[in-house]
């Protein structure tokens, strides 16, 4: 099995998010932690861009994950109130792109 690593250089872009260092190297959002993975998920999707490559080969090489898991990882992270404390700016984005894929789908699938 390969030992997942979770970046510690990737950091949030919104140093005003509410999310504070107790000085232990833990990570709370108003006193609630976010973990690791957590955090190393919302900060690569907002930061993935800078990496070069594709996304796909940016979530393995960074993050040890199948891009397929990473995604349904997202997808259940931003409907929590401590991802959304932790990147307001960056949830409210995936939660919209999530809302119009959604409804995208829906539209296309409906019988005409």
């Amino acid at each position: 099995a390969t030992a997942r690593r979770w970046p510690t250089r990737i950091r949030s872009a919104h140093p005003w998010s509410g999310s504070r260092d107790d000085g232990a190297g833990t990570v709370t959002v108003d006193g609630v932690p976010l973990s690791d993975r957590d955090r190393a998920l919302l900060d690569f999707e907002g930061q993935w861009h800078r990496h070069v490559g594709a996304k796909e080969e940016a979530i393995r090489a960074e993050l040890g994950l199948a891009p397929a898991r990473y995604y349904q990882l997202l997808d259940r992270l931003i409907d929590t109130v401590e991802a959304q404390r932790h990147d307001p700016m960056l949830v409210k984005r995936l939660r919209r792109r999530r809302d119009e894929s959604e409804s995208g789908h829906a539209t296309r699938s409906m019988p005409g």
